[in-house]
């Protein structure tokens, strides 16, 4: 050692360890979070529909037609004030089939509907279902927390696989 040099390197070096072990904690738990948040995003567009029905149109649509990305049909009513229509759209996904008929809610001020009931539901929450996976592999890999990840993980895996037995 150097006699001019102070003997605080160990000290100095440590307390950047910690910081820097803080910013990579902060930095993925900011990530994680954010893929979290844009999973509920994703589907909140669709779920708030199907899974609060008190006050919306509801009824069935046959599919007789449809294009590459939406398909139409007419819509009878079920719930009291819903009124009949020549004509609705519903996504064209690989759960809707020309010539079957589904359970849909009417999005209000408009003729788009969306499949309710437990299909509905399910399908609607297929993006947080993604975004689990996908934040498990940032809470494994950049958080080291190796068990909530698992968690995250099968999540998003019980999501998916219901969805795809249901649908």
């Amino acid at each position: 050692m150097i006699p001019a040099m102070p003997a605080t390197t160990a000290t100095s070096r440590q307390a950047s360890v910690t910081a820097l072990r803080f910013g990579r904690l902060a930095a993925m738990g900011a990530v994680a979070a954010l893929i979290l948040i844009a999973g509920v995003w994703g589907s909140w567009g669709t779920a708030q529909h199907v899974m609060l029905t008190k006050g919306r149109e509801r009824g069935t649509v046959e599919v007789t037609r449809c294009g590459e990305d939406t398909c139409t049909g007419p819509y009878t009513p079920a719930s009291v004030g819903s009124t009949a229509r020549r004509n609705v759209v519903i996504e064209h996904t690989v759960a809707v089939r020309k010539g079957q008929t589904y359970t849909v809610v009417v999005k209000p001020g408009s003729d788009d509907v969306v499949r309710s009931g437990p299909a509905g539901i399910l399908y609607a929450w297929v993006p947080m279902g993604g975004a689990l996976l996908l934040a498990s592999v940032v809470v494994a890999g950049g958080l080291r927390r190796t068990r909530v990840a698992w968690v995250l993980a099968g999540s998003g895996v019980a999501l998916l696989t219901a969805v795809f037995v249901v649908v």
